[in-house]
């Protein structure tokens, strides 16, 4: 069996892998891992000779001791680790990688055992105490010092995310020099195939890298060429859109270049180059980078609340009279950024060709807003049988959908890469919720920690939003099916993990009726030996 050896060098050290040429991927990423000394979850890079990003894979081409690529460790980034991260780093505990842990053996049980173990349902009932105790003092300082909620309106709740919301002026600008060091680095054919690809993992790349990636898929949809959009022009709007994009769980940057990569890919999967014309797919992917700008972390039924006062997040709800007001503000703030003449892609147009553009990223950015859901997928459906892509309402139409697919799309991707922004999206739900709880607000139902689970915030959602709208989307290109498995085996996922939860709260009723029934009894008993055996006989007979 033919066998690659490769030449590499880990912070100096000069070393040699070798492996079969038909060895698994995972298996050449644990060689590298391993001679990097590296975490399970640290991120590896690894350069070629030329300073570009290459794929750690059993494609790696072999090469020389004197042409030897150079790996690289970078540390699991800590920015969104939960509270007390710095004192458990101190204490020598890995927070993330216990999380993880932890949660893959509770899965294995769940699925294996059916049910949780009595020690188990113990330790989790001790634990969701805590946390209830911890939930009930959110706003104290961990000092027990009131923390005045007014002073930070736009700010999340500390217990879930310590970072500020908006970027700090230092991250803000070593990010951006690292961005303009690396933005004229090649990027391999292999990491450009794959970016067209729904599997792409976006946890292995930094935010640099990810504004390096957003610039390569504006240079290879020709899109630089055909607008004469000029590097330093792209660049600016690249970082700008960065900076704009704020420190929340979900709706943060990296979930943008999540919903634009996945544009993308499907650009290229439904060969829509030859279906439709540059100025479309240019709307198309603008919209996408820029459809969540200053999100920060609250939905529209928040910034609707009536209240019991109003708050800075309300403006957004003023100023736009109700409609939209997140998805408008979006709008708002990406045409802040193209009206700055250093940031502008678009100052190479003409007046006709940016009104045009204009219009299409506005119409795509209000699509996002999940009011419009119902309304979008039935106008798509009643012309899906006669689709034309020569009529210009058939495409505007097309071109809601594909945002709003891209936008929803975590579960069309692998589960390890689908399952973490679950999380994420959960962190931000139930801070809403506890936020509503403090300000006196209706609680927004399927946020509430206290009615709603991991599998149950998904299922309904999979099953009548998601789902749907791939099939729909399918129906017109047939060679879509492929990515809809994915979103199927999540909700044979979620449903599986519902009723082992159903299982486990079952058996905990029981458990807590059945202490209840002893402690009755005992109570009984003792109630009984006080009055002497004849008392006791007589309750009995009773």
């Amino acid at each position: 069996m033919p066998i690659k050896i490769i030449y590499f060098t880990v912070n100096g050290r000069p070393e040699r892998a070798e492996f079969p040429e038909d060895c698994p991927a995972q298996d050449v990423k644990d060689l590298f891992r391993s001679a990097a000394e590296a975490g399970p979850h640290d991120i590896l890079k690894l350069y070629n000779p030329k300073g570009s990003i290459i794929n750690i894979s059993p494609g790696l081409e072999p090469n020389s001791p004197n042409s030897c690529y150079k790996l690289e460790v970078v540390a699991a980034d800590c920015n969104s680790e939960p509270l007390g991260a710095e004192l458990a780093g101190a204490l020598g505990f890995d927070l993330s990688s216990m999380e993880k842990r932890l949660q893959g053996l509770e899965k294995k049980i769940l699925f294996e055992a059916g049910e949780t173990p009595a020690v188990v349902y113990e330790m989790k009932k001790q634990v969701d105490s805590f946390q209830e105790k911890l939930e009930s003092v959110e706003h104290l300082s961990w000092l027990g010092l009131f923390k005045d909620l007014s002073e930070t309106t736009h700010q999340p709740s500390p217990f879930y995310h310590k970072r500020t919301l908006h970027k700090t002026k230092d991250e803000c600008e070593r990010v951006q020099e690292k961005f303009l060091q690396m933005s004229s680095l090649e990027v391999s054919e292999e990491v450009r195939q794959y970016l067209k690809t729904p599997t792409f993992d976006n946890w292995q790349w930094e935010d640099a890298e990810i504004m390096v990636l957003l610039q390569v898929m504006y240079t290879d949809l020709d899109f630089t060429a055909t607008f004469n959009i000029e590097p330093d022009a792209l660049q600016h709007f690249l970082f700008e859109v960065y900076r704009r994009y704020n420190n929340i769980p979900f709706h943060n940057f990296k979930h943008c270049f999540c919903v634009t990569q996945m544009m993308y890919g499907l650009i290229w999967l439904t060969d829509l180059r030859s279906k439709m014309d540059s100025t479309e797919l240019l709307i198309m992917l603008t919209s996408a980078v820029c459809h969540d700008l200053d999100h920060t972390g609250y939905n529209n039924a928040y910034q609707v609340h009536p209240g019991l006062y109003i708050n800075a997040r309300t403006e957004l709800a003023l100023r736009y009279n109700d409609i939209s007001p997140l998805e408008n503000h979006h709008c708002a703030v990406a045409f802040e950024i193209l009206e700055k003449e250093e940031s502008n892609i678009f100052r190479n147009l003409s007046t006709e060709q940016y009104k045009r553009i204009r219009e299409g990223i506005i119409k795509c950015i209000l699509a996002t807003d999940m009011t419009r859901h119902n309304d979008i997928l039935n106008k798509f459906k009643s012309i899906l049988s006669a689709f034309d892509f020569t009529n210009k309402d058939h495409k505007d139409v097309l071109m809601m959908i594909l945002i709003k697919v891209s936008d929803i799309s975590n579960e069309a991707r692998p589960m390890e890469v689908a399952e973490p922004w679950l999380d994420c999206l959960l962190q931000e739900f139930y801070n809403q919720s506890d936020i509503e709880k403090l300000e006196g607000l209706p609680v927004t139902p399927f946020m509430d920690r206290d009615k709603v689970t991991k599998p149950s915030s998904q299922t309904g959602f999979i099953r009548f939003v998601l789902l749907p709208l791939f099939i729909e989307l399918a129906n017109l290109f047939p060679c879509l099916e492929h990515i809809i498995d994915p979103v199927r085996k999540a909700l044979d996922y979620y449903t599986e993990m519902e009723k082992a939860l159903e299982r486990e709260n079952q058996n905990r009723a029981q458990s807590e009726n059945g202490t209840k029934h002893k402690e009755s009894a005992g109570s009984t008993v003792d109630g009984c030996a006080e009055t002497g055996p004849d008392a006791l006989k007589s309750d009995v007979i009773i």
